[in-house]
């Protein structure tokens, strides 16, 4: 008994390092498509590119994935073009949610996004029933460890349009005007910092706690799948 006991240890340790190298990498492709749409996939003329692609090779991101990520950036995903989507939903206690993202097969997608909320009580909302409850927004996200003092980062950022300042233990994010974005841009890029990406998303107008560890799991599967490009709620 003891020894079965033992590997199921090992079983379970493995399932955990499983999911959580399926999170980085998930991770690693939306920055990867995210930057080659904004600036071509070229690592030699995108530098921000060639950033995370060196970060993908550290966390040992399998070559055929950083490729994939590249070709979706450049819309050249498996089995033809992508379509864009976005889709609305409430998860556990009515947290608001907006999906989007792009996929060679839309239908297949969607499908997953539903088997992934009936785990957990969420359900697809109808079209502008969750959007009315969020605003448009320039969105930064930057890892923490290149701004060695977050409050004289923002500072600074307020002179190229920025609004507010969000921060945990690992990346800070920066919210601006959608028509502001592309003055952070230049901001960062004279600063000389590599953004994991910056992009038009969607900031809640307010926010309401939630108790429920469901909600969590919904995000974080959500974010494992490779279509999705952006999940947005607002839980606080």
């Amino acid at each position: 008994m003891s020894g079965h006991s033992h590997f199921k240890n090992i079983k379970r340790r493995k399932d955990s390092e499983d999911k959580r190298k399926a999170s980085v990498f998930s991770k690693m492709s939306k920055m990867i498509i995210a930057s080659v749409r904004e600036n071509g996939k070229d690592p030699d003329s995108n530098t921000t590119l060639r950033t995370i692609i060196e970060k993908a090779r550290k966390a040992d991101m399998p070559k055929e994935k950083i490729e994939r990520a590249i070709l979706r950036g450049s819309g050249e995903g498996d089995g033809g073009s992508l379509e864009f989507f976005s889709v609305e939903v409430y998860g556990p206690e009515n947290v608001a949610i907006i999906i989007e993202g792009s996929s060679s097969n839309k239908n297949r997608t969607i499908g997953e996004i539903k088997e992934v909320l009936k785990r957990y009580n969420g359900k697809i909302a109808n079209l502008g029933s969750v959007k009315w409850l969020f605003e448009q927004k320039g969105v930064l996200e930057i890892d923490k460890e290149q701004i060695p003092d977050a409050e004289e980062f923002f500072l600074e950022a307020l002179d190229f349009g920025a609004e507010e300042i969000k921060e945990d233990d690992l990346v800070l994010t920066i919210y601006t005007s959608p028509t502001d974005t592309d003055k952070i841009k230049s901001f960062v890029s004279s600063k000389e910092l590599d953004a994991n990406y910056i992009k038009i998303g969607w900031k809640p107008t307010s926010t309401i706690k939630t108790k429920k560890e469901d909600y969590k799991k919904i995000i974080e599967e959500l974010e494992e799948n490779e279509d999705i490009e952006g999940v947005y709620s607002n839980a606080e």
